[in-house]
């Protein structure tokens, strides 16, 4: 599960460093295979919680702020779905519903694309990269 998670961090730092956005992401579309056993979540399940979080909010602020820059967020967010939670149908709608959580938190907020809204993408971008590198340098093989 670790190396899975090393690939999708290496694929998720450029795009938490470039542009992008995509749609309101509002529900998980991809099917369950196998229900999970009762197995504990990894030590860094809540770091990667925060990290659906962030780039659940950057996805509505760039959309809101940049609505013709890349298309990455929605489909990051589901590469790391996919290789974080596989057959784990509940760690999965946490991570979806942290995603959620942070694109409605600023959605109820902004509006209109304003410079406090550019201030926080890039604060948030910036607190998403070092959650990454935190995470791999602490649960990296």
């Amino acid at each position: 599960m670790m190396r899975r998670f090393l690939l999708i961090t290496a694929l998720l730092t450029p795009v938490l460093l470039a542009s992008g956005q995509d749609s309101v992401w509002a529900q998980d579309t991809a099917e369950e295979t196998m229900a999970s056993p009762d197995l504990p979540p990894p030590p860094y399940e809540a770091k990667l919680l925060r990290l659906a979080e962030i780039i659940g909010s950057i996805q509505y602020l760039r959309s809101l702020c940049d609505p013709e820059g890349e298309n990455g967020w929605r489909s990051s967010m589901q590469a790391l779905l996919d290789s974080e939670t596989e057959g784990e149908p509940d760690r999965r709608a946490q991570l979806t519903a942290g995603y959620n959580r942070g694109f409605r938190a600023f959605a109820s907020v902004y509006t209109d694309c304003t410079a406090s809204a550019v201030v926080a993408e890039e604060r948030y971008r910036y607190e998403g990269a070092t959650l990454i590198t935190e995470i791999v340098a602490r649960y990296g093989n």
